[in-house]
């Protein structure tokens, strides 16, 4: 896989995480789509990683006004 599918998975992750589709199954169905070979587990697990410091990072002010 090269950088421009790396991004482009990312994009689409970050866009369509907080919806209520499959957050996996579009790194599955946008790679077929598209003619791409298969990201792969770690590829997946890397992107939800990455999704997770995201909110962590972006709700972590409200979490601490809650929490004290």
């Amino acid at each position: 896989m090269d950088n421009v599918q790396a991004l482009i998975l990312a994009l689409v992750q970050a866009v369509t995480e907080f919806l209520p589709i499959s957050s996996t199954a579009h790194l599955v169905v946008v790679p077929w789509l598209l003619g791409w070979d298969d990201p792969g587990l770690d590829f997946s697990i890397a992107l939800h990683v990455g999704t997770l410091i995201a909110v962590l990072i972006y709700f972590s002010k409200t979490w601490l006004r809650i929490l004290f």
